[in-house]
């Protein structure tokens, strides 16, 4: 009689947990996978480098957010069903400061903690054929003058000092040269470290 009572309930239980599983399950089905631009999708400070590993450590908790002071870590919603909730930024909506807070607070290893001089979110891209200073259009420095890691990063082109020219051993990727720059078209973006500082027009 115990051993089917035991039985029973062990049929039930499986039953309630494969009943459980079907809101994630649809979840996974309506949000279908739809490709981020990548200079507008940048995982936070100390995220793990690679994707793959990223995605399986994110619990999708949202601490990172919450604690976040300029409120720049926003969540993938419609990205594919295992990435629904993974923190990202948006460099031109809002920048990361750098204030270390998301890392300190997250409960699973996605996030690292690290010194801010360490942290590798990309690297800041100038298309000097659109940056004011780069075409003689006017003087600006916005994105000099913003930058959380000064001269480490960025600095001014020698005997032009309103020509930014960024330094790819200092730079970060935080993304705040991004969100200042008073150019419609966004001639600063962050992109991987491979493709370089300048970026490079086909002729």
């Amino acid at each position: 009689m115990q051993r089917r009572n035991f039985l029973q309930n062990l049929v039930a239980s499986a039953s309630t947990l494969s009943i459980a599983t079907v809101p994630y399950g649809i979840a996974h089905l309506l949000a279908p996978a739809i490709a981020a631009e990548p200079a507008r999708h940048i995982r936070p400070p100390g995220a793990l480098k690679d994707e793959a590993a990223f995605v399986d450590a994110c619990i999708g908790c949202g601490i990172c957010g919450e604690i976040c002071p300029p409120h720049c870590i926003l969540f993938d919603k419609n990205v594919g069903g295992t990435k629904v909730n993974l923190p990202y930024i948006n460099p031109p909506e809002k920048a990361c400061t750098l204030c270390m807070k998301c890392v300190d607070v997250c409960p699973t290893e996605a996030l690292s903690e690290l010194k801010r001089e360490k942290v590798d979110m990309g690297l800041a891209q100038i298309d000097r054929t659109a940056c004011y200073p780069w075409v003689d259009r006017g003087v600006c420095g916005a994105c000099v003058a913003i930058c959380p890691l000064g001269r480490k990063a960025i600095v001014f082109e020698f005997a032009d000092m309103y020509r930014p020219i960024v330094q790819e051993d200092g730079c970060v990727g935080c993304g705040l040269c991004v969100e200042v720059c008073p150019q419609p078209s966004l001639p600063i973006k962050i992109v991987d470290r491979s493709e370089g500082a300048v970026a490079l027009h086909n002729v």
